[in-house]
C-alpha cells in the first residue's frame, strides 16, 4: 500500500506541476494575444489559400512548418492552426529559439532534474515538451537551435519520449509540433548547419507566409484595425487620413506586419492631430527615417469678380433674348448701352 500511495503522490506531484507551469504560460499567452490582436486579416487570395489549408489541416495531427519573413505573422498562424486542430482544448505552448541562449535552451525545452547542474531547483524542473503533453509545441525561429540540441530534438520527434537533463527515465510525450522560421533550412542542410534528418521530420507540411509587399491589399484593413487597437489601449479617438492610407499601400514595409503596427503606434502616440496626416517610416537608426505626408487640404479660393462677371453674362444673354436689343435691355436695367455690351462680351 505504501508503495502504491508513493506512486500516487509523485503523480499527484507531477500533475500540480504541470498545473503551475501551464499557468504561467497561458498568462505570457495571453500577453501575446493581446499583443497581436488585430493581426488577423484574411483579405486577399493568398491568405485566404492559407487559411483554407490551415482548415483542412485541422482534420490531422500533421508536423507543420510555416516559412516566412520577419514579421509576416508567422506566430498568428500557427495560433490559428491550432485553433483549428484537433488539440484545440489543450494547450499551446510557444517558445522562440533565438530569445533563449543555448546554455539554457535544452532545460527549457526537455526539462531537468534537481542536481542537474549548478543552480538547478532542488525538485527539477518540467521542460516545455511536458507542458505541452497532449497539446501543440510551437518551435519559433526553428533555425536557430545548435546542433547538439537538434539531435536531441530529432531523438525525442522520432521516439516520442524524452530524457530529463541529468535523467535517467524516459518520460513519454505526445505533442503536436509546429515550427517557424525566416530561414531556408534547406540552404542550411547543404551547408550542414541544420541536420537532413530533422530537416525532413519538420518539413512534413510547409506553409508559407508571403510578405505585406506581396499582399498589399491588406494594409488598409491592418492599419484600420491598429487605430482601433491603439485607439482602445490609450483611450484616443484618432483617425488615419484616407489619402495616407493610401500612400502607405505604396510602401515596401520591409518589416511587414511588425513594422507597420509599430509605426501606426508611434504617429497615434506622437501626433497632436486628432486626424493624422503623417507617419515616419524606418528605424531612424540604420537607415535612417523617411516621412509619408499629405498636405492639409486648404479651403478653394473664390475669385469673386470672376463669379459676378458670369452671372451678369448669364443674366444679359437670358433677358436679350426678351427684350431683343441691347438699348431697351440697358434701359430695363437702368444702364447705359455700353456697359450692356461691354458685360455681354
Amino acid at each position: 500500500t505504501n508503495g502504491r500511495d508513493v506512486t500516487e503522490l509523485m503523480q499527484l506531484k507531477q500533475e500540480v506541476e504541470q498545473a503551475h507551469s501551464l499557468r504561467r504560460h497561458y498568462e505570457e499567452e495571453l500577453q501575446k494575444v493581446n499583443m497581436n490582436s488585430g493581426e488577423v486579416v484574411i483579405n486577399s487570395r493568398k491568405s485566404r489559400e492559407i487559411m483554407d489549408l490551415i482548415v483542412r489541416l485541422g482534420k490531422v495531427d500533421s508536423t507543420v512548418i510555416i516559412y516566412g519573413e520577419s514579421g509576416v505573422g508567422k506566430e498568428v498562424f500557427a495560433r490559428e492552426l491550432h485553433k483549428h486542430g484537433l488539440r484545440k482544448d489543450r494547450p499551446l505552448i510557444s517558445i522562440n529559439c533565438a530569445a533563449i541562449p543555448e546554455t539554457l535552451l535544452e532545460s527549457e525545452l526537455f526539462g531537468y532534474e534537481g542536481g542537474a547542474f549548478s543552480g538547478a531547483k532542488k525538485g527539477g524542473k518540467m521542460g516545455l515538451f511536458e507542458i505541452a503533453h497532449k497539446g501543440t509545441l510551437f518551435l519559433d525561429e526553428i533555425g536557430e537551435i545548435p546542433m547538439p540540441i537538434q539531435t536531441k530534438l530529432l531523438r525525442v520527434i522520432q521516439e516520442k519520449e524524452l530524457l530529463r537533463l541529468g535523467g535517467s527515465n524516459p518520460i513519454p510525450i505526445d505533442v503536436r509540433i509546429i515550427t517557424a522560421t525566416n530561414r531556408n533550412l534547406a540552404e542550411m542542410v547543404k551547408k550542414k548547419q541544420f541536420r537532413q534528418d530533422l530537416y525532413y521530420r519538420l518539413n512534413v507540411v510547409p506553409i508559407y507566409v508571403p510578405p505585406l509587399r506581396e499582399r498589399k491589399e491588406e494594409i488598409p484593413p491592418l492599419a484600420l484595425k491598429f487605430l482601433q487597437k491603439f485607439n482602445d489601449q490609450y483611450n484616443l479617438q484618432k483617425k488615419l487620413d484616407e489619402k495616407l492610407i493610401d500612400k502607405l499601400i505604396n510602401y515596401e514595409w520591409p518589416g511587414n506586419i511588425r513594422e507597420l503596427r509599430n509605426v501606426i503606434e508611434r504617429a497615434m502616440v506622437t501626433s497632436s492631430d486628432t486626424v493624422i496626416r503623417s507617419i515616419k517610416l524606418g528605424s531612424g537608426i540604420n537607415q535612417g527615417e523617411k516621412e509619408i505626408s499629405i498636405e492639409k487640404e486648404s479651403p478653394p479660393t473664390i475669385d469673386l469678380r470672376k463669379k459676378v462677371d458670369a452671372y451678369e453674362r448669364e443674366l444679359i444673354e437670358h433677358y436679350i433674348k426678351i427684350y431683343k436689343t441691347s438699348r431697351k435691355l440697358a434701359k430695363a436695367l437702368g444702364v447705359s448701352q455700353t456697359t450692356v455690351i461691354r458685360k455681354a462680351a
